[in-house]
């Protein structure tokens, strides 16, 4: 029997940046990435702290996706807001 392999999985990470408004991170947390009001504030908190967060896993197609879509309102809110995709390495070759 043939087992199908994982999809690789990438990190949809959010940069800090002296401009984008803390209010506006957590709104995009939580109408993309699905979190609580709870989870995205502390989200933004890391963010703005550490200077990155990471909002989520997902498959590199819909972590481009959402990394265009959020890029995007931000662009029309006139906000400098940039996410990256990075390979998520942890763990991965366990699965097989």
């Amino acid at each position: 029997r043939r087992r199908l392999k994982r999809p690789p999985l990438y990190r949809v990470v959010f940069h800090n940046d002296d401009y984008t408004t803390r209010d506006f991170v957590v709104m995009v947390l939580m109408r993309f990435f699905h979190k609580t009001h709870t989870e995205a504030n502390t989200l933004m908190m890391q963010i703005h702290t550490r200077g990155k967060g990471i909002a989520g896993l997902y498959p590199f197609d819909i972590a481009t996706t959402k990394r265009a879509q959020v890029e995007s309102l931000a662009r029309e809110y006139e906000m400098p807001l940039k996410l990256s995709v990075e390979p998520d390495d942890d763990g991965r070759e366990e699965d097989e």
